[in-house]
């Protein structure tokens, strides 16, 4: 957990112009689940139930769980908890964050098909069935010939029968855009939205959720990060994540809500509020603002810092819409 470990570990170089040593020099050997506990009672950390924290150890990776130690710990020490400090305490972090995951990809899922619904309706609308296909509408025409290859991949692994359908009945080598937009991945589906040329195509798809495509376009691929995060079971609790989306000047109520701040742009607060805005915009009936907030009550107010959150979360317009504007 300290230092080099996991430099070491693959062979990486290590800080301080070390020379990274060969596999046969590695001499660490793997600990069993009694010795993993032993290390963590060795550094501080107060264990309760050694049957409950051995199972918890078997069934989840040490390095996984170990990775929400950082609240826990002394100050500059991360590899020894402050007094008082409980197995049970990093359970409940790991538990949170698994929790927000399932949150996030709910979120993030429905925004999804949002998006790529809105998209073929507006290029289906403004330019004809195939306008995904014109080069003349993207930005670069080897660009566009990328995202072409990459739904060409998508629909031959598709096992959807409108796939076939249009295939076979009406000899097409795509469908149209309303049916290709259903085989696109989150990734593929934000690339096709920001490759558009003209920005009245993207502002028709912004529309329907009150922002200027400018900002939609910088979240939704900020969000295809996160949600990839979230899908391969990665820590979202005070990640840091290196692509970051734009700060909307409007609405109001959504600007003031987003913490500004370049530390506070990187932590999963900012990803949070965006999700509420846009779920309400798609759903008004999804109450993912209850779930959040009923979720992030579980936590100290030290522990929602490190997720980005300011100090007066709780009382901004998108976590309080019955307080004053």
């Amino acid at each position: 957990m300290g230092g080099c470990f996991f430099a070491r570990a693959v062979g990486a170089h290590c800080p301080g112009g070390r020379e990274r040593p060969t596999v046969a020099e590695f001499s660490k050997t793997p600990k069993t689940h009694e010795e993993q506990l032993a290390i963590l009672e060795g550094r501080g950390l107060r264990v309760a139930d050694r049957e409950s924290a051995l199972h918890r150890l078997a069934h989840i990776n040490y390095y996984r769980l170990s990775a929400y130690r950082l609240p826990l710990t002394a100050p500059g020490e991360p590899d020894r908890f402050r007094p008082g400090a409980a197995f049970e305490d990093l359970c409940r972090l790991y538990d949170f964050d698994q929790s927000l995951r399932r949150i996030v990809l709910d979120a993030s899922e429905r925004v999804e098909v949002s998006v790529r619904a809105s998209w073929a309706y507006a290029l289906a609308h403004r330019h004809g069935a195939f306008a995904y296909e014109d080069p003349g509408l993207f930005r670069s025409a080897e660009e566009h010939a990328a995202l072409l290859r990459r739904l060409d991949e998508e629909l031959e692994r598709s096992r959807e029968e409108f796939v076939a359908h249009f295939r076979s009945k009406h000899g097409l080598r795509r469908p149209p855009v309303w049916a290709a937009s259903e085989v696109l991945s989150f990734g593929l589906a934000s690339r096709f939205l920001s490759e558009l040329k003209h920005s009245a195509d993207r502002q028709e798809v912004a529309r329907g959720y009150g922002l200027d495509e400018r900002i939609l376009v910088s979240f939704l691929h900020h969000l295809t990060v996160v949600r990839n995060h979230a899908a391969h079971h990665a820590r979202l609790w005070n990640r840091r994540f290196a692509i970051t989306f734009q700060i909307p000047r409007r609405p109001e109520r959504l600007r003031a809500s987003l913490n500004p701040d370049p530390v506070g742009t990187r932590r999963v607060y900012n990803t949070l509020a965006m999700l509420v805005e846009l779920a309400g915009s798609i759903d008004p009936e999804y109450e993912l603002r209850p779930a959040l907030l009923e979720l992030l009550r579980r936590l100290a107010p030290e522990e929602h810092g490190l997720m980005g959150f300011p100090p007066d979360w709780e009382s901004r317009p998108i976590w309080n819409p019955r307080g004053p504007r």
